[in-house]
């Protein structure tokens, strides 16, 4: 049975620990001896897991169809070979007592770290996650208790742990702090970060209950069709369209990153001359490296500018989740293989990083009562005729050309819970929609027209810049076979291969099909 914690809501309120040099020590120390830890108890639930896949029932049981049957003989072989949560946290709750260990860690503390290894080996078991890794000293950077009753311990602004007695830095004034305060407390998580140089520790109380929303964070009404890309962003509701550069500020930091990069690939070559070929390339095997101390402070530099540059597009990702909330919580957008964008896109994905915005826009969405639906890319009649991903316009035989994301965003507004097209609703509300859908290519264009370079996504370069919008005949009698035509601005059916039921469709809905 899941615990309480488990299945509630909650949200995190996080407050800066003021620490002495004495408290850092401890503090420093303890998350080592969790790195030991959590690389012993990985260690042994690899193993554990090797011996399993090694064994003969392990093979039959693949061979099984899905069903209840593969699902019993997987669950009664990882208990065979201890290939549990509890084994590992009892394997780790023996490793603390028989070593130094024992010293820094309690046994809340202790069974996290054991959880938290067991479960990245879970993730590569099943195929959702790669090989997880050991970690080097100082790269465990998070501890955590089980509950706010033992172990870490937050009480009336001091965080107790092991004797320490650590007061936390609180505004009186944040009213989001006020808001996670007032809840009850599930338990507590140990935070260190390295900002300019420096550690600087913090604690996150995981709070029972909804997140604070501010009142200037307005809540819409509508139904927002979204269509996400590496580097561009398109949203339609009922009153407003936009089209915009995705986190297009994180441009220039990523600009000096480049830079200093560049001066430790030149510095790292001078100084290790024998360990690379005459062409150039770096030598295969195993190989010494001499690095510099000015190599040293590049590299705490762009460590740095690493840093800063994820909390401003955390920042970013923030405020547009704020944006598009402000049109309505119930979200429809086409759901989209992000692993394929890091082969494909790999930069582009790096420095905007689109799954995390979409992570924390479902986060903030159920939080406000809505949801994010994904929904499938599939046509519902016709033959599909892949578009090019050059191909940024959408362009019909009858004259219309509409933006491929925008329209794809309107699009997906009217996808219904069968996750089928609903034409008829889409062509009662295009003429309400396309005067918008104008607005936002024409203010992308005025940005183009200004100076300011736009990726080629866009697809405004290739286009006039005079400063017109984008072709605005009338949308007449056309819509029904349009709109099937574009269904999800990726895969549209073509002109000719329409037949009887647009038609039909057509003739329902009082318009003529173009065929």
């Amino acid at each position: 049975m899941a615990k309480k914690q488990d299945t509630t809501p909650s949200f995190i309120a996080e407050l800066r620990l003021q620490t002495s040099p004495s408290d850092a020590h401890k503090l420093n120390t303890a998350l080592e001896a969790g790195r030991a830890l959590y690389n012993a108890c990985l260690q042994e639930s690899l193993k554990r897991l090797a011996l399993m896949r090694q064994s003969k029932a392990y093979q039959r049981a693949r061979l099984l169809p899905k069903g209840k049957d593969r699902t019993e003989s997987f669950k009664s072989l990882r208990e065979q070979f201890a290939f549990t949560k509890s084994a590992l946290q009892s394997y780790g709750t023996q490793t603390k007592n028989a070593c130094h260990i024992g010293d820094h860690l309690d046994a809340h503390v202790t069974q996290k770290v054991a959880i938290r290894a067991f479960e990245a080996t879970t993730r590569y078991a099943v195929g959702k996650g790669g090989r997880p890794r050991f970690k080097r000293p100082g790269w465990l950077n998070s501890l955590e208790s089980k509950t706010n009753a033992s172990g870490i311990r937050y009480r009336d602004g001091l965080v107790l742990w092991r004797g320490l007695e650590i007061a936390c830095i609180i505004d009186p004034k944040d009213e989001v702090v006020a808001h996670g305060l007032n809840h009850p407390i599930k338990y507590c998580r140990l935070v260190r970060r390295n900002i300019k140089g420096k550690y600087r520790f913090y604690v996150q109380l995981i709070v029972e209950g909804r997140p604070c929303r501010k009142p200037k964070h307005t809540l819409g009404t509508d139904l927002v069709g979204l269509d996400l890309g590496p580097s561009t962003i398109a949203y339609v509701g009922n009153q407003t369209a936009g089209l915009e550069q995705f986190c297009s500020e994180l441009q220039c930091r990523q600009r000096q990153i480049r830079q200093i990069q560049r001066k430790m690939d030149r510095s790292r070559r001078v100084s290790n001359p024998d360990n690379y070929n005459p062409d150039g390339t770096a030598k295969k095997g195993s190989r010494k490296w001499v690095r510099t101390e000015r190599y040293k402070a590049l590299q705490s530099e762009v460590a740095e500018l690493q840093r800063a540059q994820a909390e401003h597009r955390k920042a970013l990702h923030g405020n547009l989740c704020n944006r598009i909330l402000a049109i309505g919580p119930e979200i429809n957008t086409e759901k989209l293989s992000y692993k394929a964008w890091q082969k494909m896109f790999g930069k582009s994905i790096k420095m905007r990083a689109p799954k995390t915005f979409l992570s924390e826009l479902t986060r903030k969405a159920v939080n406000a009562g809505g949801s994010v639906r994904e929904i499938p890319t599939t046509c519902i009649c016709g033959r599909i005729k892949k578009k090019k991903l050059s191909e940024r316009w959408h362009s019909c035989e009858c004259g219309v050309s509409v933006r491929r994301d925008l329209f794809s965003a309107f699009l997906a507004r009217h996808v219904d819970a069968q996750d089928h097209l609903d034409i008829s609703g889409a062509n009662e509300l295009w003429q309400e929609t396309e005067p918008l859908l104008r607005q936002a290519v024409s203010r992308i264009q005025q940005t183009a027209i200004g100076g300011r370079a736009l990726p080629a996504s866009f697809g405004i370069n290739s286009r006039s810049q005079s400063g017109s919008s984008v072709k605005s005949e009338p949308w007449t009698e056309t819509m029904g076979r349009t709109i099937v035509e574009s269904r999800d601005a990726v895969a549209a059916p073509s002109c000719g291969d329409v037949g009887e039921s647009l038609e039909k469709t057509a003739v329902a809905s009082g318009r003529t099909p173009c065929l």
